[in-house]
């Protein structure tokens, strides 16, 4: 599998540009009363807690964006590492006054990527030795897609589609207006182009048979039971891909995987995230 890569440009640029402005403001007024601009300074980025980091990317990005006096910066990892407690990940040499004045933006994006990518690993390693792969979903914070996308590749998932024009997924509102699986699916084929998979959302082993006979290429099993997975694999019997969803804790992970689906969708990977703990310490150089 080869390292995840984030590709930075004009949405990130701007994402860093907006997070730098709201939170500076005009300046710092609080180190500029107290700082004279040419005390220089050390910090250094710790790990408080085990945790799989990310952000290296974008934290050298918003160094590069900075308009101001410029930071040497120095790493200890790579994106994907996994570091403990009391671990140095970052020296920043520069400035004390800059190096204050970038802590809270630095640490927001360190902090929430490698969160991201924490989550994500724990709910891959639950599933080890299984041919189950764990997969994000839509999920994301407002504007961050890009970035909550790649913690969760360093975190070792996978990504689901990206936007909505990444692949056609026919869920239970679709069915709802259009009158039933096999005309959701009928459309789809006719309407999209050919290199898009089809994708069915279903609520039941009949509507399972239903995507099957209508030609889907891909089928989501929506809160099932484990019970339920392991009926719908053996009456697929391997003809398309399966994915579940819908109510899968990292407690019942295991149990959906065992039951032999191919993919699990989470949207906890993303959505309520707990920010990993680390801290930018400052020191006199």
């Amino acid at each position: 599998m080869f390292p995840p890569t984030l590709s930075i440009g004009p949405p990130i640029d701007a994402l860093i540009d907006l997070a730098l402005a709201e939170d500076v403001g005009l300046g710092d007024v609080t180190s500029d009363a107290l700082l004279p601009p040419s005390q220089q300074g050390l910090a250094v980025l710790e790990a408080r807690e085990p945790m799989v980091f990310c952000g290296r990317p974008v934290i050298d990005r918003l160094l590069q964006r900075w308009p101001g006096e410029r930071v040497a910066a120095t790493w200890s990892v790579e994106d994907g590492a996994r570091a403990q407690t009391g671990d140095v990940l970052l020296r920043l040499e520069g400035s004390v006054r800059t190096l204050l004045l970038l802590e809270r933006t630095l640490l927001n994006f360190a902090q929430r990527m490698s969160g991201v990518a924490t989550q994500s690993r724990r709910y891959v390693d639950a599933v080890a030795g299984t041919r189950t792969r764990i997969v994000d979903t839509r999920k994301t914070l407002p504007g961050w897609r890009a970035l909550d996308k790649y913690a969760v590749r360093v975190g070792g998932a996978h990504n689901h589609r990206a936007a909505l024009d990444g692949g056609v997924l026919i869920k239970d509102n679709h069915i709802a207006f259009v009158g039933g699986v096999a005309e959701a699916v009928r459309r789809a084929r006719e309407a999209s182009p050919h290199l898009l998979r089809i994708e069915v959302e279903v609520e039941s082993l009949q509507q399972l048979d239903e995507a099957l006979s209508a030609g889907a290429d891909v089928v989501l099993l929506d809160n099932f039971t484990p019970e339920q997975v392991a009926v719908a694999v053996a009456r697929v019997g391997g003809r398309v891909p399966l994915e579940a969803s819908g109510g899968i804790t990292l407690g019942t992970l295991r149990a959906f995987a065992e039951a032999g689906v191919n993919f699990i969708s989470v949207g906890a990977l993303t959505h309520s995230v707990r920010a990993a703990d680390l801290a930018l310490e400052v020191a006199q150089r």
